[in-house]
């Protein structure tokens, strides 16, 4: 093959965002995680084999769905052993920031912790890479779990991220000053009243919009400095309903292909649940990209964004 047209092939992809993905052997239900995760639901209908069937089925459609569109995903196979039913989730362990910056973090549940694999570490760092290895702090019961604890606004530098067992203030500033990040910390609650996991469940940034279940932050003072953070960085608020929220209409992610076009990704359940004036208004900043992610959603409580960890990011 042409030696220019590979240097061109590799600047062009340079310009795309670049995704992590792992493509599960064994997913399932994480009993270990659905203490605080009221978005998995276990079904007994169905057995081991047919969850995790169907769920290769619905990674396999949607990542060749990405990777048609120009956009740059790295996809690695799980591994059999250890057992790990959440590894199709790797935005939680790992994030990758600019001045080759990449950082560990610290789980909640003990066997997410074994998702986190030195070969792909290995693979993606670059011989400067700077790490911030929070991973210590699960020693202290205390957890932050990557891109679904933290919305990131790359552009603007400031993060989002809402209270939660799997969420530690302390470790949120900490990182937010290495990182050279303001950071904005408030409470979110379900329907119920009850902590919601991740902050990527109801709050979506992308370049020029953010999709937020304002209903989620009931303190008022809380709302105030979210809604007021966005405005000055002029994003439009595109406003959720809880149950939008239940069907992870927050669980969006923006994206760019090789071309600099722009996508909004989301799962199929999620789509459905717009009304056709918020898919006017998100298709503003878009092409609205998504496909069935509904096994996955229901026995692993997420979607869409927590499939896919940043590898190269600019929103």
């Amino acid at each position: 093959m042409n030696k220019n047209f590979l240097l061109t092939f590799a600047s062009m992809l340079n310009k795309a965002s670049k995704i992590l993905m792992i493509r599960p052997i064994k997913f399932g239900f994480n009993t270990q995680t659905a203490e605080s995760n009221s978005f998995q639901q276990k079904a007994e209908i169905d057995n081991a084999e047919t969850i995790q069937s169907k769920a290769l089925q619905e990674f396999d459609a949607f990542s060749n769905k990405l990777i048609a569109t120009g956009i740059d995903v790295v996809i690695y196979d799980d591994t059999a052993s250890p057992h790990t039913p959440d590894s199709i989730f790797p935005n939680n362990w790992i994030s990758f920031h600019e001045n080759n910056e990449l950082v560990l973090y610290p789980m909640l549940a003990e066997n997410r912790r074994l998702e986190r694999r030195t070969d792909i570490l290995s693979e993606l760092k670059k011989s400067n890479t700077i790490f911030i290895d929070l991973t210590k702090f699960e020693n202290k019961k205390m957890y932050l779990e990557g891109t679904g604890s933290i919305v990131f606004d790359y552009t603007n530098k400031v993060a989002y991220a809402n209270s939660s067992p799997r969420t530690d203030k302390m470790l949120f500033e900490q990182l937010c000053k290495q990182l050279n990040f303001d950071c904005i910390f408030f409470k979110g609650v379900d329907k119920n009243g009850n902590d919601i996991y991740h902050t990527n469940v109801f709050m979506c940034l992308g370049k020029g919009f953010a999709v937020l279940c304002k209903d989620c932050i009931t303190d008022k003072n809380d709302l105030e400095k979210v809604i007021d953070s966005l405005t000055f960085t002029k994003h439009e608020i595109i406003p959720i309903s809880y149950e939008q929220m239940n069907s992870f209409a927050g669980n969006m992610y923006h994206l760019y292909n090789y071309k600099r076009e722009s996508f909004i990704v989301m799962s199929e359940q999620a789509f459905k649940s717009l009304n056709p004036a918020q898919i006017k208004q998100l298709e503003q900043y878009g092409t609205l990209l998504h496909s069935p992610l509904y096994t996955i959603e229901q026995h692993g409580g997420g979607s869409a964004r927590c499939m896919m960890a940043d590898v190269r990011c600019e929103i």
